[in-house]
This record gives C-alpha cells, structure tokens and sequence, in this order.
C-alpha cells in the first residue's frame, strides 16, 4: 500500500483516505519519519478498512453516466445564480463580510475561504440537496470568524445550522460519487 506524507504546519498528525483510495498522512514538518511510520502501522487495521470501504465505494459509482463539459458549464452558470445569494443572506446571519466569490470545477474540495475573505465554491454543488448547499456556504462563511476546524469554529457554524452535522454526513457518503462523475482529469 503506497503511503503519501505531506507536511505543514500543523501540530498533529492524521490519515486522511482520498476518493481515490490513496492514503494520505499530514504531519508536521518536525516530526520525525519514524514517529510518522508508527502512526500508520497502529492506524493500519482503520487504514485497512476505509481503503476497502472507499474501494466499495468507487464500484458502486462506476457505472454512474460522466459529467461533459457542457453539463459542467451549465452546472457553473447554475452556481453562479444560485450560491451568492446563499452567501449574501448567511454571511448576514453570521454577521460577516466576504470578498470575491468564485465558482470552480473542483475534485477534492466543495469550498474555501482565504484569509482575504474571497469564497471559492464547486459548482457540482448544484447536484447535492439545498441543504447541503447551505451548509457549505455557512461552513466557509464561518471560517471568516474562524480560520481554522476548531470546536469554537463548529460552534460558529452549529449556531446557523443546529443540525449541521447530517447535512456534513450526507457530504462525506455522498461526496465523492458526485465527484466521481467528473472522471479522469
């Protein structure tokens, strides 16, 4: 099983499985490669599981009828009349202000919030529920309070969407099918 180490800034190490079932670990820069080696051999029975699980997953979307360009194109211009509107009204709730708002064709991310407060937002979000929406938009307006995954910046978010956590699931089980309908870049 090949392994990918990216390191940053952080302070703790995690594993993360990528839609395309590789495993990715984020470390920080000081920890030493033999520190990094034994988290994944105590990890690899979770390891194990969610590669086959991802795996599972991919089988059951392949089948799944491609996304064309023109589809894409259509699914931006979709966003682009949609998702700000969305921000305009939660970033009013959230009691924020927000720069530049950009929609992308993205495989790995749904949004972003920069520190300048310019929103970047997947246009493949038209194909999940309003909900889920909702909640991406709220999720990256929270960051302007909070630029980081902290508990205080769930509670940002929660105070918003009290039933958050459903809609992040509905993301996390369904996410990476709709992904998938891009295919290979």
């Amino acid at each position: 099983m090949e392994i990918e180490v990216k390191r940053s800034n952080r302070k703790t190490m995690v594993i993360e499985i990528t839609n395309d079932a590789k495993v990715l670990v984020r470390a920080p820069y000081r920890m030493p490669m033999a520190e990094v080696k034994r988290f994944v051999y105590e990890k690899s029975d979770w390891i194990q599981k969610h590669v086959e699980k991802m795996l599972e997953k991919q089988q059951e979307h392949s089948g799944q009828e491609k996304l064309t360009n023109a589809d894409i194109q259509k699914l931006a211009k979709e966003a682009l009349d949609i998702l700000p509107r969305k921000v305009e009204y939660y970033a009013k709730i959230i009691g924020v202000t927000y720069g530049r708002i950009t929609i992308r064709n993205q495989k790995t991310r749904w949004g972003s919030c920069s520190a300048k407060g310019n929103l970047n937002l997947n246009c493949l979000l038209m194909l999940t529920p309003e909900d889920v929406q909702d909640y991406v938009v709220v999720h990256e307006l929270c960051h302007r309070k909070q630029m980081n995954h902290s508990k205080q910046f769930w509670e940002e978010v929660e105070k918003v969407l009290p039933d958050y956590r459903e809609r992040r699931m509905w993301l996390k089980e369904h996410g990476s099918a709709i992904i998938g309908r891009m295919g290979k870049k």
